[in-house]
């Protein structure tokens, strides 16, 4: 990946650490940030790592840029501008993690709930104040919110204007986990390097498995007959079978 106007990207073997980096617009997602985020993807897709996205100096996102949202018209919409990026980013192969300190609002929530897993400071806020300006929550908040935490709570957030806090959004099962700011990124990577663990296969698929609509039990079938045919399957259970029979 090349260098960025709006993320900072650190690439490692096993995970990509993706920095919201517009601090003077709390890190609000315009044109510049979805395209490059989209080029994030694009490298996941190729080769697969787990994902951490945070945002810089205490915000996650703010929102989506109300600048250009106030320009947009129709055919804008239609595009599906945000929630194109936000589905893709909910496919990607493996794990993906938002490390969420202060705001998760409007897109920026949006963001967080199209990964997988949430991680939240103290200081996190959820919320989707859209109709306040006229618009609906249209990247995925209408529909993921609701599967996250419930239809009563995400009417409560969609209709009623609630914004979750941090110890609301663990009560509900938004987030895993409220920690301290300065222990953030260290959990985060905690959590990644337990996954990392894992058999990369083994996480694509249940990934998979658990996001496809109404597939079961067939879907479970065919991920597991992958599974139990791979050399990492047999490599992992002959060294967890060498490690008993050694204890």
């Amino acid at each position: 990946m090349t260098e960025f106007e709006t993320l900072l990207v650190d690439e490692r073997p096993d995970r990509v650490v993706v920095t919201l980096n517009r601090p003077r617009a709390r890190n609000a997602l315009d044109l510049a940030m979805v395209r490059e985020l989209h080029e994030v993807c694009e490298a996941l897709e190729r080769r697969p790592r787990l994902l951490l996205l945070t945002g810089s100096e205490g915000v996650f996102a703010a929102g989506a840029d109300i600048g250009e949202l106030l320009q947009r018209g129709r055919e804008e919409a239609l595009q599906g501008i945000n929630s194109r990026l936000f589905d893709r980013i909910a496919r990607l192969p493996l794990p993906t993690l938002a490390a969420v300190d202060g705001y998760a609002l409007g897109g920026g929530a949006e963001l967080a709930y199209a990964c997988d897993l949430r991680l939240a400071t103290p200081e996190a806020v959820f919320g989707n104040p859209e109709p306040g300006l006229g618009i609906i929550a249209a990247a995925g908040a209408c529909w993921r919110l609701a599967e996250l935490v419930g239809r009563s709570v995400a009417k409560q957030v969609l209709l009623g204007g609630r914004w979750l806090t941090a110890a609301e959004a663990e009560r509900f099962g938004l987030v895993g986990e409220v920690v301290a700011a300065e222990e953030l990124s260290a959990r985060a990577h905690a959590l990644l390097d337990r996954m990392a663990k894992s058999s990369p296969g083994a996480l694509r698929l249940t990934k998979l498995v658990l996001d496809a609509p109404g597939a079961h039990p067939v879907a479970d079938d065919l991920a597991q007959a992958v599974l139990l045919e791979s050399q990492d399957k047999h490599e992992r259970m002959t060294a967890f079978l060498e490690r008993r029979r050694s204890s």
